[in-house]
């Protein structure tokens, strides 16, 4: 049985190098796990006064990540944090259902620069140790691809051999820990 992750592109880029990163991730692991990446860039900003009655697009993100066995966070870096579309999709889903809470996570990051979204990503998990989101975040294994425009390839495959490695290294250590808390 693979596991069901949806993929939440922490980015609304039209040519985001994390869509190109989990898209790849999608291909290279699909007989382990089976990825959806989820664009964030239709959903509208969060507001305490629609929260009752969400959008259809809240509502439609919102199931997509209840039904996932399983939450992988693709998390560009915009000015030393995490994209504000980013939060906004977050800020969602710490409402209306609680559907983050206790699901499997990991996340991944890359950049043009050489840090690969590493200030990104101490935020990120500090949002989402929020009570409200509180995922099991698998430990010890961070993803910070830096360069990433120099790894992936035109035909969107990963060239370089550590950073494929450790990917690999990753994606295993996420499916045994999956297989533990399940």
């Amino acid at each position: 049985m693979t596991i069901k992750v949806a993929a939440i592109i922490g980015s609304v880029r039209k040519d985001s190098n994390n869509l190109k990163l989990v898209e790849y991730m999608k291909k290279r692991y699909a007989d382990q796990i089976d990825i959806e990446p989820i664009l964030i860039s239709d959903l509208p900003m969060y507001n305490p006064d629609i929260e009752e009655n969400a959008p259809q697009e809240v509502i439609d993100f919102r199931n997509r990540i209840k039904q996932a066995d399983a939450v992988l966070f693709a998390v560009a870096e915009y000015n030393f944090s995490i994209p504000g579309a980013l939060k906004n999709a977050i800020d969602w889903l710490s409402r209306g259902g609680f559907v983050l809470r206790e699901k499997p996570a990991f996340i991944v990051g890359s950049s043009m620069g050489v840090l690969g979204s590493v200030r990104a990503q101490i935020h990120l998990r500090e949002i989402l140790s929020n009570p409200s989101l509180s995922p099991w975040l698998l430990p010890n294994n961070e993803v910070y691809i830096g360069s990433v425009h120099e790894k992936l390839n035109e035909q969107n495959e990963m060239v370089d051999s550590g950073t494929r490695g450790f990917l690999d290294q990753v994606v295993g250590n996420f499916v045994s820990f999956y297989n533990r808390i399940s």
